[in-house]
């Protein structure tokens, strides 16, 4: 009988929030509060009955409805719109949050773990070269992991084809403007494919990468991205940029219809001729009413 390459699954969450607290899920929708607001997001895994008081719901400052409802999607708010981006903060980072268009916030608390990650791995590595260690931050959307490297003393270089979540990167990177005395992030508003391929023929290499792909989107000249048919062509890249001498390399994942097992496979034949270990697992927030793992993204993450 063949023995099979067994991975476990690992649950990675932070518990170290202070700014953010996922409230309640039930009933095909998730709480939660971000600084002085509370929100109303469809989460659609939520087969169970809600914990907290229909009160506690009802009061929230706004909620999302989905289009699936027949309704025309977008927020409504209870009462004023909040129109501002406000400030809350993570492990002393600073960054601007509000509601867009998307349901999305500008953030996702479920990624602090990488960010704990990515801050301890490359201080930790960093004492043991002479040379800075250059992070690559693909679809690197409004910027926190890339000012968790930056603290760190990595040289950074963060890419994204919308131009508005760049701006919205370099308003983040303005909070933490004593915290990065003396350190600089690259910005650069391009497609991932072509960026990598001109980095791979400029010879320029990266010690570090994460990369957290959208299942579909367009890049800044209206190149078509569609993750099923990119993702094996976007590691290719991606292997050709590498150091010689790597520290870590962390993909995440929030496509439905791929597995943890699958993205931790298609990284580990990535990093084969380097020595290391690939993790999979889930990344998941903790409900505070009653203590459930909800689980939000897939992830696979090797490191030396």
């Amino acid at each position: 009988m063949k023995k099979h390459d067994e991975k476990q699954i690992k649950i990675f969450s932070s518990n170290n929030w202070k700014d953010y607290e996922l409230l309640d899920t039930g009933e095909g929708e998730k709480l939660e509060r971000l600084g002085p607001h509370t929100f109303v997001r469809p989460f659609e895994d939520a087969f169970w009955p809600k914990t907290l008081s229909e009160k506690n719901w009802s009061d929230a400052t706004a909620a999302f409805v989905s289009s699936k409802t027949g309704s025309k999607a977008g927020w409504k708010f209870k009462n004023k719109k909040i129109d501002e981006k406000w400030e809350i903060e993570y492990k002393k980072i600073k960054f601007l949050v509000t509601p867009t268009p998307f349901r999305h916030f500008g953030f996702f608390p479920e990624q602090a773990v990488h960010w704990d990650f990515i801050e301890t791995t490359i201080k930790d590595a960093m004492r043991e070269r002479s040379k800075p260690i250059k992070f690559l931050n693909l679809f690197g959307y409004t910027g926190i992991a890339s000012m968790f490297a930056l603290r760190a003393g990595a040289e950074v270089t963060h890419l994204d084809a919308s131009r508005q979540s760049l701006e919205w990167a370099k308003e983040n990177e303005k909070l933490n403007a004593l915290e990065f005395a003396g350190h600089s992030v690259r910005v650069i508003e391009d497609d991932a494919i072509k960026f990598l391929e001109r980095e791979a023929k400029r010879g320029n290499t990266y010690d570090a990468i994460i990369m957290d792909p959208p299942k579909f989107g367009r890049g800044p000249k209206g190149e078509v991205w569609k993750l099923a048919d990119m993702f094996p062509r976007l590691l290719s890249h991606v292997q050709k940029v590498l150091s010689d001498d790597p520290v870590f390399v962390i993909i995440t994942s929030y496509t439905t219809d791929s597995s943890t097992l699958s993205v931790g496979y298609a990284l580990q034949d990535m990093m084969k001729s380097f020595s290391g270990a690939v993790e999979v697992g889930e990344l998941c927030v903790i409900e505070e009413s009653n203590d459930r793992v909800i689980s939000l993204a897939n992830t696979a993450l090797w490191s030396k």
